[in-house]
């Protein structure tokens, strides 16, 4: 098990920024991801990272958000800026131990671990 604990979320306006964070309890050393799933909609890949920091984003939100990871803490994080109403979800880390192919980077069944989630709300 890979237990992950995602925290940072919150309320904003539009325009504002937040910071996501999710510590795994171990190091994964392959892959992890930001997936988002807002009511009645299905969940959505919103950027992955591989363990040498190849990036991949959603085009939905390239150029305002940035996936980063720090090894040492293991901990993975999304910085999110120029929020949108749109962007209203809740956020879910993922990680995975398994070779992704680069085109499957943001497909939820790609990914076998899970955390909780945690809300963001954009308000306009």
């Amino acid at each position: 098990q890979v237990p992950l604990v995602e925290s940072g979320g919150g309320s904003v306006q539009a325009g504002g920024s937040l910071r996501l964070s999710c510590v795994a309890s171990s190091y994964t050393d392959s892959y992890m991801a930001w997936f988002r799933q807002a009511p009645g909609k299905d969940r959505e890949g919103v950027a992955a990272i591989t363990g040498d920091g190849s990036t991949r984003y959603s085009d939905s939100v390239k150029g305002r958000f940035t996936i980063s990871q720090d090894n040492a803490k293991n901990t993975l994080y999304l910085q999110m800026n120029s929020l949108k109403p749109e962007d209203t979800a809740m956020y879910y880390c993922a990680a995975s131990r398994r070779l992704i192919s680069w085109w499957a980077f943001l497909l939820p069944n790609s990914y076998t671990y899970w955390g909780q989630g945690t809300q963001v709300t954009v308000s306009s």
